[in-house]
């Protein structure tokens, strides 16, 4: 299926949020993005409670920001609209044990990142509304931007309009935590779970990661110091980033030496080259197929034996031994922290 074509942008004000007048907003999960949400809700006027685990540090969180958190199925059977802020893989079981025997006709489930619904994780009743607001951004950034009068760009979709005002609520939720302030792009839950899987495995963490080992270790083997290797392939990443965040690729080029945009052209094209260009297509295949869902599924049934042992394998590489080592001369002690810029935590 051809997917040619241009995102449609939406421009409304908050006029939309007329269509959460009356209603109430639970989110469930209070982590980055869930926080995020429920706060800029609330500050725009919106009816919010917290679906929260009791006992876990995200329920004192909403404590301390002045909800009342209840347990996820009170949550569900209060709200009208269903934000879920959970981990894709949490998702599937809190749903059927909490929410779904609770879900009643007119409500609206609402997701930050399409997964488990394109994926087919959950059953959702022909009488709920299936909306999603996905922004382009960590949670952490999508509170800042809001609090300083910003927002940060969104991806709005309906999966199900049961009510016919699906649409409405979801344009009403993206303006309500500040996307009207920035961009509203609407798409479909299977543009964007496509795309994002797509983007984390080949570019932003999967191949990025691969590239940096790859590079590191070919500098490593050839003789050159590990520092000077830390600091040509990983540490000046940042550096490029924020250009090509801020402005694209024209605009980074015009802004580092003729020697780097001249490699850059004439170089680059030979490492990303035929064979890489075919094992994406391959990737995107077998996330288009629902391959990579299924395999992540069996992950999960193991108990991430392989997510594990991977991850540690990488713990002990010599390109984190060395950074770690650089960033401690650099920065003292502390190493810098966050929460994840991808996914809803």
């Amino acid at each position: 299926m051809s997917r040619a074509g241009r995102l449609r942008a939406v421009t409304v004000d908050d006029e939309a949020l007329r269509a959460l007048d009356g209603r109430t907003v639970a989110v469930i999960g209070y982590g980055a993005q869930g926080q995020a949400h429920a706060l800029n809700l609330r500050d725009s006027g919106v009816n919010v409670v917290i679906g929260q685990r009791e006992g876990s540090p995200r329920h004192a969180a909403a404590t301390l920001d002045r909800f009342a958190p209840m347990s996820v199925g009170q949550a569900a059977a209060s709200a009208d609209v269903l934000i879920l802020g959970l981990p894709d893989e949490a998702i599937p079981e809190v749903y059927e044990r909490e929410i779904r025997p609770r879900l009643r006709a007119g409500q609206s489930l609402g997701f930050l990142h399409g997964f488990a619904v394109r994926f087919n994780r959950i059953a959702v009743p022909g009488t709920v509304d299936v909306i999603m607001v996905a922004p382009k951004a960590q949670g952490r950034a999508v509170r800042r931007e809001f609090l300083v009068g910003r927002g940060v760009a969104a991806l709005v979709a309906v999966g199900q309009d049961a009510s016919g005002r699906a649409r409405s609520t979801a344009l009403a939720w993206a303006v309500g935590i500040g996307a009207g302030r920035s961009a509203i792009y609407e798409t479909t839950f299977a543009d964007e779970t496509e795309t994002d899987l797509f983007g984390e495995q080949v570019v932003l963490c999967g191949g990025l990661t691969s590239l940096i080992k790859a590079a590191f270790e070919t500098l490593v083997e050839a003789g050159y110091p590990a520092e000077l290797a830390y600091f040509e392939c990983c540490h000046e990443v940042a550096l490029l980033a924020e250009l090509l965040h801020d402005g694209g690729l024209t605009y980074m080029r015009e802004r580092i030496s003729n020697t780097a945009r001249y490699g850059d052209l004439t170089r680059g094209p030979r490492v990303v080259n035929a064979q890489a260009r075919e094992e994406m297509r391959r990737i995107l295949e077998e996330i288009r197929s629902g391959r990579f869902a299924e395999e992540l599924a069996a992950e999960q049934v193991s108990g991430y034996a392989r997510f594990r042992a991977l991850t540690e394998a990488d713990r002990g590489h010599l390109l984190e031994r060395v950074g770690a080592e650089v960033r401690k001369r650099m920065w003292g002690a502390a190493e810098p922290g966050g929460s994840s810029a991808l996914g809803p935590g």
